[in-house]
């Protein structure tokens, strides 16, 4: 897998400024750059959280990974935290989970993240004192940090972002199994060379379960990948299967771990006293690349479907994490970065770990059906409602302790039969024809086919760089009305606006689900076989077919926005992506480079044109 270091250095470190905070201003993240709004949950209404991704977006595919933790903010966009703990802490998921309060006999989780966290050992020792359980240091031989080839230096740099996710990892772990020794596997960045490498660490280790609360979207590497970082027969590996709702992520989608979505938590009057429901949010999808093992039988993926079963990630119902590494106390944290640690702890106490991904399929009874909840609106449906039996959000359910502390009592057939009937339970409507269509929502390739012909509305005369063969900013028809084009940030499109929308959207929900940002926008050319190269504003229901006037090499006077002149020729408009602009050209690309000196090294591409409006006073981008 191709790295993207330029994914990495921006996208997968959390760079947050969040505001003042008991009267100091507080900056949690590695990165110099704004924090894109886009990181942050802005739909918060009556009775629902905002919150923040920890590690920020990357874009699909090329290696760039990111966590999956949401810490819950305050109605200001702060920080939500204070000096007790707030949120669920181990006695409520003990309680929930059937979970007995000793136990794992010393065997070892691992968790594996990216970079740093400085104050891990000691911030796990506040919280584990803070509910009673027992020390885990390195001094008594619980607790170890190794670097992602198993050595304890040098470490990796020191990154606020994951530096939450570790903490939220180290605290799931031991509320499930406080009996269990932890080994922290930091990686030297968050790619799927680095990560994987940790992973194959652990196992050498002698790690019993490996957590990985982290994903990102699939490429056609991640089958040679998945075989050379995660198959590690007789070792439970976790991992998360995302955050961003309906959408395959890797390496959940890997055929050697058990995915682990995620599900809202609620205390009710029942005989279990706790109830769940899918969480919105929550990851599920069909594998592009990863072929479906025997022991999975639903019908609507033709290849690996995720998730195998979940457990509690809703920030609106999160757990209480205390963390000093870019934060200053107790925090909420929600995400399928609590889910994957918890049931990793949860397997191990319960004597499961060498379980596998299959063991859910062969023990259907012994988890709590999920059956209500959605992550959003999908066909087969079942892959994104939860419904009785399998489904894609929740899987065969959240762990039931006490009827797998025997080591499970349902049988293999219940695997077959219950798999299938969970296809159909799930949603009888349309899951005859759940294959195709399933299995087309992990496959990028473009089927619009580039047949979108849009007008290019918004192509300033003679700004484009390159000549986009007629297809700049438009997106064939969907039925629908787009509030915007696709090739123009914005407002989230609704997914049946246009064919190009319902693709992008089918790869990365976050672009229907949260913001059309300049990530969607420049998956475009990726998923929908059209360039986005001249200008952006192509109307969604697209009519010529003639290529956007400009060719590559346009003067920059007169471009579309925002650029102002600066004394030199500029290769191309600062609001349409190409090569790499001379800093002198303008004075927007002077600022925008000086933030961000790859747009002027290396190439100007959509995250280039997207800082526009950040850097430069009164640049604006269609």
């Amino acid at each position: 897998m191709q790295i993207d270091r330029r994914g990495l250095a921006r996208r997968s470190s959390a760079s947050w400024k969040l505001g003042v905070l008991a009267g100091s201003a507080m900056v949690l993240g590695a990165c110099a750059s704004p924090t894109p709004s886009s990181f942050i949950d802005s739909t918060a209404s009556a009775g629902r959280v905002r919150t923040m991704d920890v590690c920020g977006r990357v874009r699909p595919g090329g290696g760039a990974l990111r966590c999956m933790a949401k810490i819950v903010l305050n109605p200001d966009g702060t920080v939500k935290q204070a000096s007790t703990p707030q949120g669920y802490g181990p006695p409520d998921l003990r309680s929930a989970y059937g979970l007995p309060s000793s136990g794992g006999n010393g065997r070892i989780i691992a968790i594996v993240d990216a970079n740093d966290d400085p104050t891990a050992e000691s911030d796990l020792g506040v919280y584990r004192a803070q509910y009673g359980l027992p020390p885990c240091t390195t001094a008594n031989g619980c607790f170890k940090k190794v670097n992602q080839n198993g050595q304890a230096s040098p470490l990796p740099a020191t990154d606020t972002g994951w530096a939450g996710e570790i903490s939220l990892d180290l605290d799931m772990a031991s509320a499930a199994c406080p009996d269990c020794k932890i080994l922290l596997v930091e990686a030297s960045s968050a790619t799927t060379t680095d990560l994987g490498t940790a992973v194959n660490a652990a196992a050498a280790l002698g790690a019993s379960a490996i957590s990985n609360s982290y994903g990102g979207g699939e490429d056609s590497s991640v089958s040679s990948a998945s075989s050379q970082y995660y198959d590690h027969p007789g070792i439970l590996v976790t991992a998360s299967a995302g955050d961003q709702a309906y959408g395959a992520e890797f390496p959940a989608t890997s055929q050697y771990v058990l995915a682990i979505g995620g599900t809202a938590l609620s205390k009710a009057s029942n005989a279990r006293g706790w109830t769940e429901s899918a969480w919105t949010s929550g990851g599920s999808g069909c594998s592009a690349y990863i072929a479906k093992p025997s022991w999975q039988t639903d019908t609507g993926c033709a290849k690996r479907t995720e998730a195998d079963i979940s457990a509690v990630a809703d920030p609106n119902t999160g757990v209480a994490v205390y963390q000093t590494t870019g934060a200053s106390g107790w925090a909420v944290y929600g995400g399928t970065s609590v889910s994957a640690p918890l049931v990793a702890g949860i397997f191990t106490i319960l004597n499961l770990d060498a379980g596998g991904p299959s063991f859910p399929y062969s023990h259907t009874s012994d988890f709590y059906d999920v059956t209500s909840g959605s992550n959003g609106s999908c066909s087969p449906a079942y892959l994104c409602k939860a419904g009785s039996g399998y489904d894609g959000p929740t899987g065969w359910g959240t762990p039931n302790g006490k009827a797998l502390t025997s080591g499970g009592s349902g049988s293999s057939s219940g695997s077959s039969s219950g798999s299938s009937s969970g296809s159909s339970s799930g949603s009888s409507s349309g899951s005859s024809s759940g294959s195709s269509s399933g299995s087309s929502s992990g496959s990028s390739s473009g089927s619009s086919g580039g047949s979108s012909s849009g007008s290019s509305s918004g192509s300033s005369s003679g700004s484009s760089s390159g000549s986009s063969s007629g297809s700049s900013g438009g997106s064939s028809s969907g039925g629908g009305t787009c509030a915007h084009a696709v090739c123009s940030t914005g407002v989230p499109l609704t997914p049946s606006c246009s064919t190009c929308a319902t693709d992008v959207c089918s790869a990365d929900p976050y672009c229907c689900n949260n913001q059309w940002d300049s990530i969607c926008v420049s998956e475009v050319p990726t998923y929908c076989g059209q360039s986005c190269s001249g200008g952006g504003g192509g109307s969604s229901s697209g009519s010529s077919s003639g290529s956007s006037s400009g060719s590559s090499g346009g003067s920059s006077s007169g471009s579309s926005s925002g650029s102002s002149s600066g004394g030199g020729t500029c290769g191309h408009s600062v609001c349409a992506s190409g090569s790499s602009l001379t800093s002198t050209c303008d004075a927007c690309a002077t600022d925008v480079c000086a933030a961000d000196p790859y747009c002027c090294n290396t190439l100007w591409d959509n995250i280039c044109v997207g800082e526009v409006s950040s850097y430069c006073p009164a640049g604006t981008c269609p």
